[in-house]
C-alpha cells in the first residue's frame, strides 16, 4: 500500500510526466469498510476501463484485518492508506482522524471528484473534507432513509449529512430518489443506478471459487437446513444481540434437522456474548469472518438467511433467499415490500417457529425479481461521469478556443 511520502512523489511525478496524455479527470475512491470495497469495487474497475479518468484507490482502513482478503479477491491496489484504525476508538475519533490524513492527500492530489459509499464515519469525513476544499463529491448507495436519526446509528445520520453535501447522488432505487427529492435535492442531480453490490456479487460467482474449508462445512450440513446468522450493527449490541442469540440456540436446539452457521464479526461485543451463548453447540458452526467468495456460497446454500446487514439485505434477493432482518425498522423497504424479506423487530421467536412449520414463503421467494438492480450499476454510474465531466471539458475547451 502506498502510504510513505516517497511513493507518494514517485506516483505525481509519473503523472505529471505524460501531460500528452493526461485523462481529463481525476477521481479519488475512498472507502474504509468491508461492505464499503465490496459496493465500490465495480465501480473502480468501471473507472479503470475508461481513459478519460485517472483513478487514485485511498483506504481510511476503518477496517483492517477485515479488508485485505476483500481488497485481493477484487484485485484491488490502493494507492494511499490513512491507517486510521485503533482499538476501541469511537466514531468521532475515526472522523477526526480521516479529516486530518484525507486532507494531505487532497492537497497533494487535487481530485476533480471524489466518489463516498453509504453511510460509515469514512464516508461522512471523506465528503466533509472534500466540501471544505470546494471539491466535487460522488455519494453511491445515496437517498437511503430509516426514518429514524438515531436508527442505525450512526449511519442514519451520516447518510443524511452527506446528501447534504453531494453533487451527485447514484441511488439504487427509486424509492431512494423520492427520498431525495422530498429533501429538495435538485432531480437533475439523482440517478437510479441499481445498487453495485449486486455487480460484485454476480462477479464473485462467476470469477472466484469458495474455500476447501467452506466447501467442507457445506458438505458436512448438506443434509440439515442451514440459516446462515450476520450480526454485528451497533445497535445490536447488548440485550437485543443476546437475546437473538439464546433465540437461535433453542430452535436449532428443537429441530434436529436445523443448523446454524455464523461468521463472527471480530468485534468484542459480537465476540464475547457469542462465546457464551453458541460456543460447543451441536449443529451451530461459529466461523471466522469471510471472504466475500465464501460468504457468497453459503448464502447461496443457506435454506434462510437472519441479519441486521444493509448489505445482506440486497444480496438475499439475488440469490432467491428468504431473509430475517434483525431488526426494527429498514432504509431497505423495497426488501420487505417485494416478499423477500421480513422485518423481525421483537418477533424472531415465532418467524422461525411459523416458517420451519409452513415453508410457503420460504419456498417463494426463489421467483421473486430483484429489487435492487440487474448488475450493471457500476457501468451506469461511470457513463454519467464520462457524460458529465466530457460536456463540462468540451465547454471549457470550446471558451478557451473562442478567446
Amino acid at each position: 500500500m502506498l502510504n510513505s511520502s516517497d511513493t507518494i512523489s514517485k506516483q505525481t511525478s509519473e503523472v505529471r510526466a505524460s501531460p500528452g496524455n493526461a485523462p481529463r479527470c481525476k477521481i479519488l475512491v475512498l472507502f474504509g469498510t468491508r461492505p464499503e470495497v465490496v459496493k465500490l469495487a465495480p465501480v473502480i474497475a468501471e473507472l479503470r476501463k475508461h481513459p478519460a479518468f485517472q483513478t487514485i484507490v485511498v483506504s481510511s482502513s476503518q477496517h483492517t484485518d477485515l479488508l485485505a482478503p476483500f481488497l485481493k479477491i477484487f484485485s484491488l491496489k490502493v494507492d494511499f492508506d490513512l491507517r486510521v484504525m485503533t482499538a476501541n476508538q469511537t466514531p468521532n475519533q475515526v472522523a477526526a482522524k480521516v479529516l486530518a490524513a484525507l486532507d494531505a492527500v487532497l492537497e497533494r492530489e487535487k481530485p476533480d471528484l471524489i466518489l463516498v459509499q453509504g453511510d460509515t464515519t469514512t464516508a461522512f469525513a471523506g465528503a466533509f473534507a472534500a466540501f471544505n476544499r470546494k471539491i466535487r463529491i460522488g455519494h453511491v448507495e445515496a437517498g437511503l432513509r430509516s426514518g429514524n436519526a438515531l436508527s442505525p446509528f450512526p449511519e442514519e445520520s451520516n447518510r443524511r449529512l452527506v446528501s447534504q453535501l453531494a453533487a451527485f447522488h447514484f441511488c439504487a432505487t427509486s424509492g431512494n430518489k423520492k427520498n431525495l427529492l422530498a429533501e429538495n435535492i435538485a432531480e437533475k442531480d439523482v440517478f437510479v443506478c441499481g445498487n453495485t453490490v449486486v455487480d460484485a456479487l454476480h462477479f464473485i460467482l462467476a470469477n472466484r471459487q469458495s474455500s476447501a474449508a467452506i466447501e467442507k462445512t457445506i458438505g458436512e450440513t448438506d443434509h440439515l437446513k442451514r440459516i446462515l446468522l450476520t450480526t454485528h450493527r451497533r445497535e445490536s449490541f447488548g440485550a437485543a444481540m443476546t437475546g437473538n442469540l439464546q433465540i437461535l440456540r433453542e430452535f436449532v436446539e428443537k429441530q434436529q434437522d436445523v443448523c446454524l452457521l455464523f461468521p463472527v464479526h471480530p468485534n468484542p461485543n459480537v465476540r464475547g456474548v457469542t462465546e457464551e451463548i453458541l460456543a460447543n453447540r451441536a449443529r451451530i458452526y461459529l466461523l471466522e469472518p469471510l471472504g466475500y467468495a465464501d460468504f457468497a456460497a453459503l448464502m447461496k446454500a443457506a435454506w434462510l438467511i437472519v441479519s441486521d446487514s444493509g448489505g445482506v439485505q440486497e444480496e438475499a434477493p439475488s440469490l432467491g433467499k428468504p431473509l430475517l432482518v434483525l431488526r426494527e425498522n429498514t432504509e431497505r423497504p423495497e426488501a420487505i415490500e417485494s416478499g423477500i424479506a421480513k422485518l423481525v423487530g421483537e418477533n424472531l421467536e415465532r418467524l422461525l417457529r411459523e416458517n420451519y412449520a409452513d415453508e410457503t414463503w420460504i419456498n417463494s421467494v426463489k421467483t421473486i425479481k430483484n429489487p435492487f438492480g440487474d448488475g450493471t450499476a457500476a457501468k451506469r454510474i461511470v457513463e454519467i461521469l464520462e457524460k458529465t465531466f466530457a460536456t463540462n471539458n468540451t465547454n471549457s475547451t470550446n471558451k478557451r478556443m473562442s478567446k
